[in-house]
């Protein structure tokens, strides 16, 4: 799937993905490079 980056450098995570990784607004998700991907997984905030 290819999404857009916006003026400010942000990306919309596609509906069905977030359902998938169980992440709803105002969730944190953990951002990390590896290699040349972008990989996003759901965070534990305590």
């Amino acid at each position: 799937m290819i999404v857009k980056i916006t003026a400010a450098g942000t990306i919309t995570i596609p509906k069905q993905f977030r359902r998938y990784m169980g992440v709803r607004r105002g969730d944190y998700v953990k951002v990390e490079l590896e290699g040349d991907r972008l990989v996003v997984t759901k965070a534990v905030v305590s």
